[in-house]
């Protein structure tokens, strides 16, 4: 363990069955949260207490956000989906509006209520392609790992798992809908 107080796998002294409790706690406070909203197409946990995944509820093609918990602890939340155009009308309209998401995201958590101080840039925000080839935007829910039974750090991932969605749901084609995709309706 560094000094930062990270670790690999479950803290000190607390065994896997019980870092798998505290994960499960998580998760489920969080799908709970995520279902009340009403902005996700479907809410449900991943198997073996690694995370949660809602779909996006409009988008022109598949997406998910996700709540995951890493080997170490550390809880992440993103957005993932395998159109490479999907993703690219997100960066588009980034460069357009010359927005940076990681600002975008703070206001999101501001409007829901997150404690953030008025210099604290807010989550900082990945874009990768991961190894499963899905085009990925995320977030840590804390700064290092932390007891994922915290109160404050289950708090923290349901409210940065809402403003993605409320980020994400108003860039691109993420909007989208099943414009041209529902011929049966036609």
């Amino acid at each position: 363990m560094g000094a930062s107080g990270a670790s690999s796998g479950p803290r000190p002294g607390h065994s896997a069955a019980a870092h798998a409790t505290d994960a499960a706690a998580l998760i489920d406070a969080c799908a709970k949260r995520a279902t009340r909203a009403g902005v996700f197409g479907s809410v449900r946990a991943l198997p073996d207490h690694r995370g949660l995944e809602c779909a996006a509820a409009s988008a022109a093609s598949p997406a998910h956000y996700r709540l995951t918990i890493e080997p170490d602890g550390r809880a992440w939340v993103s957005l993932v989906m395998a159109d490479r155009y999907l993703s690219q009308s997100i960066e588009a309209d980034l460069v357009h509006t010359g927005d940076k998401l990681s600002d975008l995201v703070r206001d999101e958590l501001i409007d829901l209520g997150a404690a953030i101080g008025r210099q604290d840039p807010g989550p900082s925000v990945e874009h990768f392609r991961d190894e499963q080839k899905l085009f990925t935007f995320r977030s840590p829910v804390t700064p290092r790992a932390a007891p994922l039974d915290d109160p404050a750090v289950i708090e923290r991932a349901a409210q940065l798992l809402l403003a993605y969605q409320s980020c994400f749901a108003n860039l691109g084609d993420m909007s989208g809908g099943d414009q041209g995709h529902d011929e049966a309706n036609a």
